[in-house]
């Protein structure tokens, strides 16, 4: 590897671990090899997250993200420029990683960019797919895998991340003018627009949560099979993510849906124990691989 590529390397694993949190105790347990592709992964994603979060005209971001295209297409044909770009075309021609994913990911992030509501649930997966689900397409392509079922199980854990985000960050959201929760979901529960803008926590409220958290719980179950369709090097990684986010969602579940009062999340201590208690699965294979609760 030449200096110039691993120099965007480390660039890519600075952002990683400054920015990444719930995801950077699980990368750091993949091969260098692997987790060097991922960091690549993150940076390109936590980028197009910056300029759609940014405090700029919306014209403004449409150029960047116009940019971006033309830095991804150049990526793709071998001209790449920047640390982030060269490290994603290294990665994605080392693990045959579809160009496609990047172009849907950058699509996804548009969207935050005009639409603050969704009608319905398709509505909505189809937003999950493009930010959350595509990344999980990314990252089976760097893990290895031995079935193309694997591709599927994929794209329901990136549901159910992603579903978990929503619901843990519904006040938040909400705060910024932004409804993820299913138009007509919401209205079949009787909860309003205005009662989440006011933090109102009910019965009504209650019961839209525990339909929204069985659906995604139903995405974790489906994901479960991808493990043992991972390449065992790299097997523990999905394994923690999924053990992380599915901890968060039973966390919200235990109290009692209450997303106002406190922002809901594993501690640090907890993350690493998952960690370390996956990763021991995946070393020794006559132990399980735990999908650990709460």
């Amino acid at each position: 590897m030449g200096k110039e590529l691993e120099q965007a390397y480390d660039h890519c694993q600075r952002i990683a671990k400054e920015n990444a949190r719930n995801f950077y105790y699980a990368f750091r347990i993949l091969p260098a090899r692997k987790r060097r592709a991922i960091y690549a992964a993150y940076a390109f994603c936590r980028l197009c997250d910056d300029i759609s979060d940014d405090d700029l005209p919306l014209e403004e971001k449409d150029r960047q993200f116009a940019e971006t295209r033309q830095h991804l297409a150049d990526s793709r044909d071998g001209r790449a420029t920047g640390p982030i770009f060269r490290a994603i075309g290294d990665a994605s021609n080392a693990f045959n990683i579809p160009f496609r994913y990047y172009e849907e990911v950058i699509e996804g992030v548009e969207m935050d960019l005009t639409k603050t509501r969704f009608a319905d649930f398709d509505e909505l997966k189809d937003y999950c797919y493009k930010v959350a689900s595509v990344v999980g397409l990314i990252c089976i392509e760097v893990f290895g895998y031995d079935d193309d079922k694997a591709l599927e199980y994929a794209v329901d854990m990136g549901l159910a991340m992603q579903l978990t985000n929503i619901l843990r960050d519904v006040k938040e959201d909400a705060e910024r003018g932004r409804i993820y929760l299913p138009q007509d979901e919401m209205a079949r529960f009787a909860y309003t627009e205005q009662d989440l803008m006011n933090g109102v926590f009910n019965d009504s409220f209650r019961a839209l949560m525990a339909f929204q958290v069985d659906r995604a719980r139903t995405y974790y179950e489906k994901s479960r099979r991808l493990f043992p369709l991972i390449h065992a090097e790299a097997r523990a990684c999905p394994s923690v993510l999924h053990a992380t986010y599915s901890g968060v969602l039973d966390r919200i579940e235990a109290s009692g849906y209450n997303v106002f009062e406190r922002r809901i999340g594993l501690s640090k201590p907890a993350k690493l124990l998952l960690v370390a208690r996956l990763w021991v699965g995946t070393l020794l294979p006559s132990v399980p691989i735990p999908l650990l609760r709460r």
